[in-house]
């Protein structure tokens, strides 16, 4: 599944351990501005395709685009200068530095042209600059993913993966974050690639949906569409959905 106004192109993704088929078959695009979400269950190959994505994996076949270009052979930090980003599902910040250093000091990393005019923007942009000279450690939770997502903005990268964020956050916390990612979008036309296990709110932000299951894709759509798959709604969604 390609498109011409599409900034991240997955296309026949398949990665194999022996016989073992982790992801087989993966297809879909991220389009410029949106943000898709990919949904299953634990196991299901979603951390999987986003580890190939940012070039932590290894592809048995397929390729991956970016931008128009094929990325599908570089390197991790290779793709972080051509605009790829991403989160882990564990907080990557450094407890005892303050959000300021850390933001500067990833800034300089991926070679940003003004590293401290980007730290202030990324800043402002996640509502850190009140706590910029607070040490990672005395954040709230909320907070610190927040920090983790602002390491993830610097150098203003056109595509952000970003695995299961809202992971240990309170209802308000995750709702905060969403719109955080929301006025990313608008705001910095960022592109938002999200594994999430909260659904409501996964459904509630994104643009497009992609189910996984047993390493392959069973539904693909728009929010309502993929609500409306009887597999989905049957495996995943319940029948409240």
């Amino acid at each position: 599944m390609t498109s011409s106004s599409a900034i991240l192109e997955v296309a026949d993704v398949a990665i194999h351990y022996g016989g073992v088929k982790a992801v087989d078959g993966v297809s879909f695009s991220l389009k410029r501005g949106e943000i898709h979400g990919l949904i299953g269950p634990n196991g299901a190959g979603k951390s999987t395709v986003i580890d190939a994505i940012s070039g932590r994996r290894k592809l048995t076949r397929g390729g991956i685009r970016l931008s128009g270009w094929d990325i599908t052979n570089c390197s991790v930090i290779e793709r972080r200068r051509r605009g790829l980003a991403r989160s882990f599902q564990r907080t990557s910040v450094f407890p005892n530095m303050t959000v300021s250093s850390q933001i500067n000091l990833a800034a300089h990393k991926v070679g940003a042209k003004a590293p401290e005019q980007d730290m202030q923007r990324v800043m402002d942009q996640l509502d850190l600059s009140a706590v910029a000279h607070a040490a990672a450690k005395n954040l709230g939770y909320g907070q610190q993913r927040r920090l983790d997502l602002a390491l993830a903005l610097v150098g203003r990268p056109a595509v952000l993966l970003l695995d299961e964020p809202m992971a240990g956050l309170s209802p308000q916390e995750s709702a905060d974050l969403a719109s955080h990612l929301l006025r990313l979008t608008a705001d910095w036309g960022v592109s938002i690639l999200l594994v999430e296990h909260d659904t409501d709110t996964l459904f509630s932000i994104s643009n497009g949906v992609t189910v996984f299951e047993l390493g392959r894709i069973i539904a693909s759509g728009s929010p309502e569409e993929v609500r409306a798959h009887p597999r989905v709604r049957e495996a995943y969604l319940g029948s409240a959905a």
